[in-house]
């Protein structure tokens, strides 16, 4: 599968949806972006981690890491793989003891826990492609 290397442009409202909000990616080493709206919670809890705020109690993503870690587990990658009906599907990429294990996740928490701990955030060609926009 031919993957698209991405970063965090920025977070935003978007009264259209009511109140959700959306999570803009940024292609790495292009001018494509991809919207993907969220709910609000989880762009809190992507924003916290944004600007290196810890809650006082951990996160559900914070769970996921410390888990992780404390099975020795490293998260290779995160891959937004598949849009359907206009929701979009992620993959968290995982490997221990030499084995790789890829676990279905919402975007937004994928994200979420990716943003302060691996920074290697992807979107398949396929889905870059037919929801992508280029500002100009």
């Amino acid at each position: 599968m031919e993957k698209v290397q991405c970063e965090i442009l920025g977070l935003s409202t978007n009264p259209s949806t009511g109140g959700a909000y959306a999570i803009l990616l940024k292609e790495v080493n292009g001018a494509r972006r991809l919207p993907i709206i969220i709910g609000a919670f989880e762009a809190q809890a992507i924003a916290l981690e944004m600007e290196g705020i810890k809650p006082p109690r951990p996160l559900t993503h914070d769970l996921l890491k410390i888990l992780i870690d404390n099975l020795g587990a490293n998260v290779n990658e995160i891959i937004i793989n598949e849009l359907k009906d206009n929701t979009f599907f992620a993959r968290i990429i995982l490997e221990s003891s030499g084995l790789t294990n890829e676990i279905d996740a919402r975007p937004s928490d994928a994200i979420a826990m990716d943003v302060s701990t691996y920074d290697q955030i992807f979107v398949s060609e396929r889905v870059m492609s037919s929801a992508d926009f280029i500002l100009y």
